[in-house]
């Protein structure tokens, strides 16, 4: 992964005790946002006060996140920031470099990798680290195929999970299905 990133890093905490360091306008993400989607908005904001006393740092829009530490099923998750923003130290953030990669391929790569993934974890909790995700391998077609490929997946997962492209698609095809059936059961030849 670190031949394909024009950089990998995980971000930080304000003290939780200071409301000063919360509430403000910077979207701070947290692992248990990163759940197989688009981010275009965060739960928790931070101020400027917090972004600057804490290891918190910008990451830029379209990057990959990898939730590497999380109860249950969340270490191993991937989203796509389609912001720029901020988040816990508990993910790591990677700027694909455009001209090794499609972050979208990046996304789905990692998305069919997780359980492999995940079980390359350490300690206690099996939690991933940076390290692991950046020598993590992965394939690279040519970028147009990255893009096809991409573009592909992603068409199939707004069918499945996006209810406003989804279910149309799905009622479009039924009423097709239902004309199709209609029209030959109830077509009769005429007798003799």
């Amino acid at each position: 992964m670190s031949d394909i990133c024009l950089s990998v890093s995980s971000g930080g905490t304000p003290l939780s005790r200071r409301a000063d360091f919360y509430g403000g306008d910077i979207p701070w993400l947290r692992t248990q946002e990163v759940d197989y989607s688009d981010i275009h908005s965060t739960s928790v904001t931070i101020t400027e006060a917090g972004l600057k006393n804490s290891a918190a740092k910008w990451v830029p829009a379209n990057s990959v996140i990898v939730a590497i530490s999380g109860a249950g099923v969340t270490r191993g998750r991937v989203a796509v920031n389609k912001i720029p923003l901020t988040t816990n130290q508990h993910c790591c953030n990677m700027e694909i470099d455009p001209a090794q990669a499609h972050y979208r391929f990046v996304y789905h790569w990692l998305v069919n990798q997780y359980d492999d993934l995940r079980s390359r974890g350490h300690g206690n909790r099996s939690d991933l680290n940076i390290g692991i995700i950046k020598a993590y391998p992965i394939p690279v077609p040519s970028l147009d195929d990255q893009e096809r490929i991409a573009a592909i997946l992603d068409k199939f997962d707004a069918l499945v999970n996006d209810l406003s492209s989804g279910l149309p698609a799905e009622i479009k095809a039924r009423r097709q299905q239902y004309e199709h059936y209609r029209d030959r059961l109830l077509t009769f030849r005429e007798a003799a």
